[in-house]
This record gives C-alpha cells, sequence and structure tokens, in this order.
C-alpha cells in the first residue's frame, strides 16, 4: 500500500509530538518538519528520521498532506498556502485568529474540495468518547479548564487557548442556536486574558457554565453535563468517567426525603444510600489511548477514505464565533471604570490594544 506522503510545519512544543507519531506510523512517509529555527528543526528531523527544511513552501510539492502546528497568528497565511493547492490540511487550534480569517480558511477548503480538520482534541480523548453515549438533551453543563501559565501561545488569550476546547465540546452536545452570552475576565501575565468565566444561554434552555485560566496553582480538566437522567461527570486528564442516574427506587419508590421524615428513620443509613441505592453509579470502560495519535490517525483515514473530519473547518468556525462573543462581553465588562481584564501590571498594555480595536 503507498504511503501517504505528509509534512508538519512548526516543531515546536506540540508540533515535535506531531512529528514524531507520524514517523512512527506505517501509512505515512514523514518527508520532513518545516521551522524557522535551525537548531530545533535539525533535531527533530534528526529523531524523526527525516529532513529539515527552513521554509516550508520548498516541500509543497512533495507533499499528499501537512499537520500545520505554527503560531495562532500564522495559522491564515500557511494554511492558506496548502489549501490553495488543494492539499488536506490537519490545523491545531483555533482555526484562527479571529473568526474572518477562519471563515477564510473555511470558503478556502470548501472552494477547494479538500479537507481541513482542526485539532479539537478533547474529541478523540478516551474519556470524551466513552462519555458521549450518555449524554442525552443537556440541561446544564459546566466545565472547568484550568492550567499554570504554558509560555507557549502567548499570542492568543485563554479564551483562544483553552476555552476553546469547552466551546467546541458544548456545541456538539447542546446542538442548539446560542442565544446570548455573559462573560467576564482578567489579564495577569500580559497583554490577552488570563482567566475568564463564561455562561452561554441556548435558545433550547440549556445553560453552559465555561471557566478556564492559566493562572491557576493546579491543573484541572473536567466537565459536568446534567440532563433529566441524571448527571455525567468527565474527568478528561485522568479519563475517567461517571454517569450517576435515578434508580427505580427513586423513580417509583418512597422519596427518600420522606423516608428522612417518618418515625425512628435512619438518617446515616439514608446518607449512604443516596449512591448506589437512590442514584445509581456507573462507571464506562475507558479504554487508553494517545489522544494526539488517534487525531492523527483519523486525519490520516479521512484523507485516505475521502471522509469529513470529526472537527472539520465549519464545526471549527462555529467555535470560533463563540468564542468572539465571550471576548466581546469580557471586553464590554469595567472594573472600577477600566476595561476588562486592566488589573495586573500590563493594564495599560491591554487597554491601549482594545481602544486599538
Amino acid at each position: 500500500m503507498k504511503k501517504l506522503r505528509m509534512a508538519v510545519v512548526g516543531v515546536g512544543a506540540l508540533g515535535r509530538h506531531h512529528a514524531r507519531i507520524l514517523s512512527e506510523l506505517e501509512s505515512v512517509d514523514l518527508v520532513a518538519v518545516a521551522d524557522t529555527r535551525p537548531e530545533i528543526g535539525r533535531d527533530i528531523a534528526e529523531r524523526c528520521r527525516t529532513r529539515w527544511v527552513a521554509d516550508y513552501h520548498d516541500i509543497l510539492g512533495e507533499v499528499d498532506a501537512v499537520s500545520i502546528v505554527v503560531p495562532t497568528c500564522e495559522h491564515l497565511s500557511v494554511a492558506a498556502d496548502f489549501l490553495q493547492r488543494g492539499l488536506p490540511v490537519l490545523l491545531e487550534k483555533p482555526l484562527a485568529l479571529n473568526v474572518e480569517q477562519g471563515r477564510i480558511l473555511v470558503k478556502l477548503a470548501e472552494s477547494r474540495q479538500t479537507i481541513l480538520q482542526v485539532g479539537h482534541i478533547e474529541r478523540f480523548n478516551a474519556a470524551t468518547q466513552a462519555a458521549w453515549p450518555l449524554v442525552h438533551a443537556p440541561k446544564y453543563i459546566r466545565a472547568e479548564r484550568w492550567s499554570s501559565y504554558p509560555f507557549r501561545s502567548m499570542d492568543i488569550g485563554v479564551v483562544h487557548d483553552l476555552m476553546i476546547h469547552d466551546i467546541d465540546l458544548v456545541l456538539q452536545m447542546v446542538n442548539a442556536p446560542l442565544r446570548r452570552v455573559e462573560a467576564f475576565g482578567i489579564g495577569i501575565m500580559g497583554a490577552h486574558e488570563d482567566a475568564v468565566q463564561a455562561r452561554l444561554f441556548f435558545e433550547n434552555g440549556c445553560i453552559a457554565d465555561l471557566s478556564a485560566s492559566r493562572i491557576n496553582p493546579s491543573p484541572r480538566r473536567a466537565m459536568q453535563v446534567w440532563s433529566a437522567d441524571g448527571c455525567v461527570s468527565i474527568d478528561f486528564s485522568n479519563g475517567e468517567v461517571i454517569a450517576y442516574n435515578h434508580s427505580d427506587l427513586l423513580r417509583y419508590g418512597t422519596s427518600p426525603v420522606e423516608r428522612a421524615r417518618q418515625p425512628g428513620a435512619d438518617i446515616e443509613q439514608l446518607k449512604r444510600d443516596v449512591f448506589g441505592t437512590f442514584i445509581k453509579l456507573h462507571r464506562p470502560v475507558v479504554e487508553p489511548q494517545d489522544a494526539l495519535t488517534a487525531e492523527l490517525r483519523s486525519f490520516i483515514d479521512c484523507v485516505v477514505e475521502k471522509k469529513t473530519p470529526l472537527v472539520d473547518g465549519a464545526q471549527a468556525l462555529q467555535a470560533m464565533m463563540v468564542a468572539g462573543e465571550v471576548l466581546d462581553s469580557v471586553a464590554a465588562h469595567q472594573w472600577d471604570g477600566h476595561a476588562a481584564g486592566a488589573i495586573g501590571p500590563f493594564a495599560r498594555t491591554l487597554e491601549r490594544r482594545k481602544l486599538a480595536g
């Protein structure tokens, strides 16, 4: 079987893992890695048994598909060069620096009838995939995505860096038009927002509370999804899923509250019976898998079989549009009369950027 000729453009903190995985796949011929930094590019190329080029334009005619892992501000220019030639592109999230640039890339992929997959990697998280069949008609969603400052993706704020993952997941779970957004945030480390709290209101009544921070002392990636059937709790970091559902005893028996009011009720036993007797716990098997490997394999399969990606450009653009509304709401919030987020040492820089539009 003919191998798919691929390249990785940008082999920094994340791109080097794209290159490593692709170099190990039997179905792929990693033609080259492209990076403007010679010391990094040569090192990764040697590790992956391929060659390094400083300018990705040199390999445009040598590949069947490409994985692009460059700073967000370069997404439009780099991805457009490959899409123009009808070459399938796996582009790291977020889709682009803003909605306007995202629309350009989506339209370009559509006009060239080529694949544009965006790296919303949580879709390939084993915990996500185990939880997906358990989620039905969500009524309330709470997501928390926290980390310490990564000193990467510094050309974007926490909304496009972290919250975009949960926005994408929520949009797919709810599958209803967004009614409005309320959000506020702060900037501490630089000229972009570093912690944001957002509430999304959907036309079907569902509400989603999203919390994202890259200035948190301890990491957390978790989500709770509430529906009429109960709750599904997802721990993306540890790969754990727990579904809490009403038992038949709770549905058709005497209410636990009524039992507690009966003379001689054993309150301590009732407390122990809440989980297990009244509320059933189900822990689906979560098969361990490396999400990035799964994402890359899925992209390759889509290229070879000419299938639509799990996260195509159109879906990524939807997430970008909601992220834009979150950022607009953050910008509209005032802290003591100052622009949103203007409370840290870089407040003046942040205010000037917002005023500059």
